[in-house]
């Protein structure tokens, strides 16, 4: 069973500098404006690192190339996926996203398939789920995989109309 299809619908930058990082792709790139949310924190209720709560604050920047979203996120405090990458990493590209239908039935899939779900959760009450699975077999370090309820998808609409 396919875990998700396409197609890819971000690409996520993980930095220490937010907003060095938004110049670049700015210039380079033709991403216009970007959207910054700073200090969201996902809580031990609400968010888990490899199935243990985790408690952990980022920064975050969207902007759009075209129709592709591009996510900037600059860890604050907290253990994550993302303080972890830049341990051992230099900042960069962190990994792609695949939208789906039911988490549930992607999750089941990628335990199928043999591949680890490393972090996961939800915000918004839920309006969005997420789960990050190791992305080692399809080279980069992390596959996002992410379902978007109708109030999400209307902010997300929101910042690509301008």
């Amino acid at each position: 069973m396919t875990i998700a299809t396409g197609p890819v619908t971000q690409l996520c930058w993980v930095t220490e500098d937010i907003e060095a990082t938004e110049r670049f792709l700015s210039a380079n790139f033709g991403v216009g404006a970007w959207t910054r949310l700073p200090d969201i924190r996902f809580g031990p209720d609400a968010c888990t690192l490899r199935g243990e709560p985790a408690d952990f604050t980022v920064h975050v920047s969207l902007g759009y190339a075209g129709d592709l979203q591009l996510e900037i996120i600059q860890p604050v405090s907290g253990t994550s996926i993302y303080t972890e990458f830049l341990a051992v990493s230099p900042p960069g590209l962190h990994h792609l996203c695949f939208e789906v239908d039911d988490m549930a039935v992607a999750l089941e899939s990628a335990r199928e398939a043999g591949v680890e779900v490393v972090q996961a959760g939800s915000m918004m009450g839920g309006g969005m789920e997420f789960a990050y699975l190791d992305g080692a077999h399809a080279g980069v370090p992390y596959v996002e995989l992410a379902r978007i309820g109708p109030e999400m998808r209307a902010f997300y609409d929101a910042l690509k109309a301008g």
